[in-house]
């Protein structure tokens, strides 16, 4: 892994939704994303910038995101981008989610990465992962399979 800082300082995802309010109830009400800042040039002009902690951005090949879909339990086809949120209690965000309208497309489960992973489809036509990590991870580093693709 790499230990240089990154030029890069913050990952910004920008969603169209075409139910504004809705959206920005899920995620940042009943997901908890905090509002850091929202802007409005008049009418229906409005964006809400919210905080999602650390964000990454995960690069998968096809065969990947197979294998990811697969050890989820997805059993149809996900799209190209998908994002994930890392909560502290898998399995009662997503009764959360579920509960605010979000369809459940896999049940959380443990991953042989020792997450435990849900996916459901979301307001703003966005698909996501909600991960509960269940080892530190420098334990999850000594699994099979973690390894770094760092060929500085």
């Amino acid at each position: 892994m790499t230990t240089e800082p990154s030029r890069v300082r913050q990952l910004r995802v920008i969603v169209e939704a075409d139910d504004y309010d809705a959206a920005v109830t899920f995620y940042r009400d009943v997901l908890g994303m905090g509002e850091l800042a929202a802007f409005a040039e008049g009418g229906d002009d409005r964006v809400a910038i919210l905080d999602a902690g650390r964000a990454t951005l995960e690069i998968a090949s096809p065969a990947h995101k197979e294998t990811i879909d697969r050890v989820e339990g997805v059993t149809e086809q996900s799209p190209r981008i998908r994002l994930a949120f890392e909560v502290g209690d898998s399995a009662g965000v997503t009764e959360d989610l579920t509960d605010a309208g979000a369809r459940l497309v896999a049940p959380p489960i443990l991953t042989p990465w020792k997450s435990l992973n849900s996916r459901l489809d979301a307001p703003a036509g966005l698909q996501i992962t909600v991960f509960q990590e269940t080892v530190a991870a420098d334990q999850r580093a000594e699994l099979d399979g973690f390894d770094t693709d760092d060929r500085r």
